[in-house]
């Protein structure tokens, strides 16, 4: 049983079912759920430090200029999201330019240069030239930006989790395939396997697929992740995390959905240690000091 809701940000009332919502980025991010939910990306940051999870949660990030090209990059292939604006200039440094930099931040918009802009395009339409990376975004499959809300059985914690894609089959569908799009700056296999360790997508997955799952949708989804180059040619390599890899992943998210409610029941969000650490230095420094004996 899933509600759906499509509303604008501002009518968009709190979030108290289960269910799929067609729902505002910005809505998503600002956690409409009374009492809050702990999110993917949440699970990862919380999984690090606490005090930085809870820090980041009641202040909004402001934009990066890293994350531009991505972002926009994801509007372009996913055809949904944040608003791109142009910006007519060579760069930013001219005041006119960084005023109208400011004022698409200010409107959660995304700001690029002509370039920029060029750059985006070309890589959506590399994208659509992947056999897989084109099926497995294709509109007809379903629609993009879906946003998951749902009660963990086992601790009571309210998750939620915005996936790039999913199709819109039946439950008993033989293939029911979730998907996530990355930008990187390595589309080699064994880069992308550092990359889901180092940023926690093995614990996206496992959540995922268990909103996917606590939800009714479908009794046993599969996840890929499509990784594209941001440099021309812009390679695209569609990837699906292992048995192995999906079982670290739910494990971590347990881990995670644990300490979330001990930490939001407790009202205590410790940084990395509460005790007297000792520290060593680094093996190299203890090296080099034995090699100027």
């Amino acid at each position: 049983m899933t509600a759906i809701d499509e509303r604008t940000t501002a009518e968009t009332p709190a979030i108290t079912q289960p269910g799929v919502y067609d729902i505002p980025e910005a809505v998503y991010h600002a956690d409409p759920v009374p009492g809050r939910s702990l999110s993917s990306s949440g699970a990862r940051r919380l999984l690090e430090c606490p005090a930085l999870f809870d820090y980041e949660r009641r202040h909004k990030r402001g934009p990066k200029k890293a994350f531009d090209i991505g972002s926009a990059a994801h509007h372009l292939v996913l055809g949904t999201g944040p608003e791109l604006v142009v910006i007519d200039a060579p760069d930013m440094r001219t005041k006119a330019a960084k005023e109208q930099r400011d004022a698409a931040y200010a409107r959660d918009a995304i700001p690029l240069l002509p370039a920029e802009f060029e750059q985006v395009q070309a890589m959506a339409e590399a994208l659509k030239g992947h056999p897989m990376a084109a099926k497995v975004f294709a509109p007809e499959r379903g629609p993009a930006e879906r946003s998951l809300f749902w009660r963990d059985a086992e601790t009571g914690v309210w998750c939620r989790a915005r996936l790039d894609h999913m199709p819109t089959a039946d439950y008993t569908a033989r293939w029911f395939i979730v998907s996530d799009y990355k930008t990187t700056r390595s589309a080699h296999p064994e880069q992308i396997s550092k990359a889901v360790y180092d940023y926690g997508y093995h614990i996206q997955a496992a959540m995922y697929l268990e909103g996917v799952r606590a939800l009714g949708i479908h009794a046993d989804p599969r996840m890929v992740f499509v990784f594209q180059e941001k440099a021309a040619p812009y390679v695209t390599t569609v990837i699906e995390l292992d048995h192995v890899a999906l079982k670290i992943g739910h494990s971590q998210l347990r881990k995670a959905l644990a300490l979330y409610r001990q930490c939001s029941e407790s009202g205590r969000w410790p940084g990395y240690s509460e005790q007297v650490e000792t520290i060593s230095l680094p093996v190299y420094a203890e090296r080099k000091h034995e090699e100027d004996m």
